[in-house]
């Protein structure tokens, strides 16, 4: 996985240097030198990309609370409302994919091809997400219309496939990016083919329940190219970093380790990690009080989450609630006893823990130098997803690889991630490996049906950190199965609502608006069969 830093300085000082060579050359009284005419690549390709994982949040954090990965948020209860993800359509619409857009065209002009390839790949990733939450969106009329149309969620896909393959094509012609000014990847052409590859994957996995057997065979052969993603070097993860002013930490270690907190952990993972022996718990969750339990009570383990549903008001409890923990937003490692472990336990023990509420107290969080800073990982196409999209397709549409050690794989390569961003306390590859075998024998001991049940149950654990991921799991698959809701405010959605914003100043939509955002909850996306 290749680890880049947040860091909207290198946005800044691109503008400095910018202002800097205008004011040396020679000043044109009938030009602006402040305003250049050609669009600078070097300079909106990473604002591009800040802008893609800044307007991420929101979907992931309702995605999250969906699949239950969150305790709290308002689709907790399966509620939502325009402006509930009003933000991050704003965000694509008006920042992201406007720049996009001008980098295609301008570095089309300018033969930049290494800009453009990589352009039109994040533009394919952007709109295949919109489509997979919203449906469908405005494509082909998008920033050029004031009132543009909704189009097909299933035209779209074919026209991100088609998109793909021109940016590849692209990447032939030529390719040459400042590595400074791509903060996924520094500008590394191997890196990107593969990332572009390896969502052609995902989108006709995603889309199989449509076309079997163009999803199989195009599966196939992209895994037979063997030009995938398929080390975690090769990872379309965003570090965030470290800084408070500007705020570049992950956001959701921002808003939990705040005085003020960001609502509950889900309980649901907790008791299925515990269930499930599973050691990434330790790294998922952190407790503040060691005698925490439900509703405040202090005769728990500290695990002081919510169930999904549960709309009740909070109480004082913001430092004795459980938070995030180190992976995947940068927070604290929990050391801590695990009093009700059982001994037969092989991998959530208590070899090494610590009496009293953590290794790790909160109060060393504030002071520290090590874990704690804030410094995670948005994971957004990893090595790990790719094999469990192989491992699907293995047993769904038949094409041939060994979805057991593809399970292994996939949860292998997860555990690594989970090093990278907590090194002071790694997973060891003692555990990874009997871990990931024990997986394996589950595998071979259960009928077809169980086995997919045990590969997207892996995965739905994988994903903590990426609810968008799960949800899309959840609705093309039905699996993990989730908890029943303690106090449901609607059904569960099929679909994100729609900007209110554009709903009401679209002259396209603004007469049917009530009915299109009430489909958006109980339409399925295209490719729900």
């Amino acid at each position: 996985m290749k680890i880049i830093k947040y860091k909207i300085q290198y946005i800044l000082l691109g503008l400095v240097m910018l202002l800097n060579f205008s004011c040396e050359e020679f000043v044109d009284i009938n030009a602006d030198p402040n305003n250049p005419t050609v669009p600078q690549l070097n300079l909106l390709l990473p604002a591009t990309q800040l802008s893609m994982v800044g307007s991420f949040d929101a979907i992931n954090r309702g995605a999250s609370a969906v699949v239950q990965h969150r305790g709290s948020g308002s689709l907790n209860r399966y509620d939502q409302t325009g402006s509930t993800f009003q933000n991050t359509w704003f965000g694509y619409y008006t920042s992201a994919l406007p720049d996009l857009n001008t980098i295609i065209t301008s570095g089309t002009t300018q033969q930049a091809w290494g800009y453009v390839a990589i352009a039109k790949i994040q533009k394919a990733f952007l709109f295949g997400m919109m489509v997979d939450i919203w449906g469908d969106v405005p494509y082909f009329e998008a920033g050029s219309s004031p009132n543009p149309a909704f189009d097909e969620g299933s035209v779209i896909y074919e026209e991100l496939l088609s998109l793909l393959d021109e940016a590849l094509l692209d990447m032939e012609t030529g390719f040459s990016v400042s590595s400074s000014a791509d903060l996924f990847y520094q500008g590394s052409k191997v890196k990107w083919q593969k990332m572009a590859n390896s969502l052609k994957l995902k989108l006709h996995l995603q889309a199989r329940k449509t076309n079997p057997t163009r999803s199989a065979q195009e599966i196939a052969s992209l895994v037979q190219s063997g030009n995938l993603i398929d080390s975690n070097e090769d990872d379309f993860t965003f570090l965030f970093g470290t800084n408070t002013a500007p705020n570049s930490r992950h956001p959701w270690y921002a808003t939990g380790y705040a005085p003020g907190r960001d609502g509950y952990v889900s309980m649901v993972v907790v008791d299925r990690l515990m269930a499930q022996d599973d050691p990434r718990l330790r790294y998922y969750i952190f407790r503040l009080n060691e005698r925490a339990g439900l509703a405040n009570s202090t005769v728990g383990e500290g695990y002081y989450g919510r169930y999904p549903g549960d709309g009740t008001s909070s109480p004082a409890d913001n430092n004795t609630r459980a938070i995030v923990g180190v992976y995947p937003s940068g927070g604290v490692y929990d050391n801590g006893q695990i009093p009700s472990l059982p001994a037969s336990n092989m991998f959530l023990t208590n070899e090494g823990a610590v009496f009293g509420t953590t290794a790790n107290s909160f109060k060393v969080v504030l002071f520290a130098q090590g874990d704690g800073t804030g410094a995670g990982i948005q994971p957004l196409l990893t090595h790990s997803m790719v094999k469990f999209y192989r491992a699907e397709a293995a047993l769904t549409l038949g094409t041939g690889e060994d979805a057991s050690m593809l399970l292994k794989e996939a949860v292998m390569a997860q555990m690594q991630e989970i090093n990278r961003v907590s090194p002071a306390f790694p997973l060891t590859s003692d555990v990874i490996e009997a871990f990931t075998d024990n997986l394996v024998m589950q595998f071979l001991n259960t009928d077809p049906a169980g086995q997919l049940e045990l590969v997207m149950m892996q995965k739905w654990i994988a994903m903590y950190g990426n609810g968008v991921e799960s949800y899309n799991d959840y609705r093309r698959t039905g699996l993990p199965q989730l908890e029943d809701l303690l106090a449901p405010l609607d059904v569960f959605p099929e679909r994100f609502f729609y900007s209110e914003n554009e709903l009401n100043t679209n002259e396209k939509v603004v007469q049917i608006r009530e009915e299109l955002q009430r489909n958006q909850q109980i339409t399925p996306v295209f490719w729900k069969k």
